[in-house]
């Protein structure tokens, strides 16, 4: 399953590596790609939505949408 998530704060390879690393330990995220320009988070695999949000807002961050 592919998901996408909308998500401020996010402004340098540290913010795209925290998110990443933040997504990437939840059981079942098999990919995270982290795209600055466009703010979004799209993450590869069975993990729950909202198990992603939390990790994203855990993070730092804030998930828009």
């Amino acid at each position: 399953m592919n998901q996408t998530f909308k998500v401020e704060g996010m402004s340098c390879h540290h913010c795209e590596m925290a998110v990443e690393r933040a997504v990437k330990g939840i059981a079942g995220v098999e990919n995270v790609q982290v795209d600055l320009i466009n703010k979004e988070v799209k993450v590869t695999g069975s993990a729950a939505r909202e198990q992603i949000a939390d990790a994203i807002r855990e993070a730092g961050y804030e998930v828009v949408g």
